[in-house]
């Protein structure tokens, strides 16, 4: 029960009903926005919806250390958890994250060829990916073919992935390359207005969008 009440209160509903869609097994999504103004919030928002469907996900950092992504969860969930006013999410973390993996990198000694290397081995042990979350790679740096890379993998094994990337633009044509572009099935970008903070959508399932999502100031969350 908790765990549905969870599911039905995720904000993750919200980006659902604005995106008019979720994104599809086998598709990329990314959020981007200015350096600081909530783009691992709102991932962990996305991962944490996977992980009450029961699905794995492997969480990748590419800018913080493994406590602070799990400090990173544990924050988002409980914030979810007080839409319910549910004080103790002990138990419900303890179920639900023995489902997450957490791998730290850097873009110096990254390879694309590496992380998918690494999550096929995770496969092959036993282990049932069923999203990925990629957060603070800087997507421009990389090549059509790194991107295919992980874009083939994703189709093959019928996942979800998410990243992130620090970008200004509230333009799609300008927040990626042109060839890299139709790769990624959803894209939003985080920026203020006003006193506000809202996730703008700019194309969903492959479709331009327009509609935006507040975010909560104070906490990330995505909101009414």
């Amino acid at each position: 029960m908790i765990k549905q009440d969870l599911i039905d209160n995720s904000p993750v509903r919200l980006f659902e009903k604005a995106a008019a869609s979720v994104l599809q097994p086998g598709q990329m999504g990314l959020i981007t926005s200015k350096k600081g103004l909530g783009k691992t919030s709102v991932l962990i928002q996305f991962a944490i919806d996977a992980l009450l469907h029961d699905k794995h996900v492997v969480h990748i950092s590419f800018d913080q250390h493994s406590s602070n992504v799990i400090t990173w969860y544990d924050s988002v969930l409980s914030e979810i958890g007080k839409k319910k006013n549910l004080s103790d999410m002990t138990e419900i973390s303890n179920v639900i994250m023995r489902d997450r993996t957490i791998l730290n990198t850097n873009q110096e000694t990254f390879s694309m060829e590496k992380i998918v290397n690494t999550l096929n081995a995770l496969i092959s042990g036993g282990i049932r990916v069923g999203a990925i979350i990629i957060d603070g790679l800087e997507l421009q740096k990389l090549s059509l073919e790194q991107i295919e890379l992980i874009a083939n993998f994703v189709s093959k094994n019928n996942i979800t992935a998410w990243f992130s990337d620090t970008n200004e633009s509230n333009e799609l044509k300008t927040t990626l390359k042109a060839e890299i572009e139709p790769k990624f099935a959803t894209v939003a970008h985080i920026a203020a207005e006003g006193k506000e903070v809202k996730l703008f959508l700019l194309k969903a399932n492959n479709q331009p969008n327009s509609n935006s999502i507040c975010l909560n100031t104070k906490t990330m969350l995505m909101c009414e």
